[in-house]
């Protein structure tokens, strides 16, 4: 299984020791960040799977961090958990208000963080996504990130398998160099368009005849991944 990253976001540096260390010891990747803005360019540039966010945080608190990542169209499914000296009822309320999808209370153990850590990760993780796509006897695996044909592993870079995920799964449809940029690298990262033909140039080498020939390109557009041909 592949890990899964979390990003840590709370301004008291031996808090977030506490939990990277928690969460490393439970095979989690772990980020940090000890505030809202470098928590907010972190999460589009590294895109983890979850955020562990602390409600107050000098600046912008974590409740308008919430907010925001709910009201952008790229991180409103992002699982958020809480973090909260406060156990008042109404701030509870406010904080599952915010987006939040769960809430945890000040001073709490690491057990219970991972445990409740592994629950909302279950519950986000969408119907399908780990389950391997195939198109002609090729196969991507989500889970143990292997592009294999006919049962033989083939050698794929981790920019050519996130460029390859992305085409399997959206088959059949034109893509430009920039829609690629945003989907596979992330809309922060300040990557030359000529980067793509770089990748896909990789790709097609991995994939080899006569798969190479299912990414195709699409003059004055882009890029189509097609079994039609």
């Amino acid at each position: 299984m592949t890990a899964k990253t979390v990003l840590i976001v709370d301004d008291e540096a031996p808090i977030r020791e506490m939990i990277a260390v928690a969460l490393e010891m439970a095979d989690y990747h772990v980020l940090e960040a000890d505030n809202a803005q470098t928590a907010h360019a972190m999460i589009v540039d590294h895109q983890p799977d979850l955020v562990l966010l602390d409600w107050m945080m000098p600046g912008t608190s974590g409740i308008e961090l919430a907010r925001r990542l709910k009201r952008e169209e790229a991180t409103a499914e992002l699982p958020l958990i809480m973090l909260t000296a406060k156990s008042e009822e109404d701030n509870k309320i406010q904080g599952l208000e915010s987006g939040a999808d769960d809430y945890i209370t000040k001073p709490f153990s690491p057990r219970e963080l991972v445990a409740r850590l592994k629950a909302v990760l279950r519950r986000s993780t969408p119907h399908g996504v780990e389950d391997p796509v195939e198109v002609d006897g090729l196969i991507l695996d989500p889970v143990s990130h292997r592009v294999s044909v006919d049962g033989k592993s083939l050698e794929v870079g981790p920019t050519e398998y996130r460029l390859l995920q992305f085409f399997m799964t959206h088959q059949e449809r034109a893509y430009t160099r920039g829609q690629l940029l945003d989907q596979v690298w992330g809309g922060n990262v300040y990557v030359e368009e000529r980067t793509v033909d770089v990748h896909i140039r990789r790709l097609r080498k991995a994939l080899g005849d006569p798969y190479q020939q299912l990414i195709q390109t699409v003059r004055g557009t882009g890029y189509r991944f097609s079994a039609k041909g």
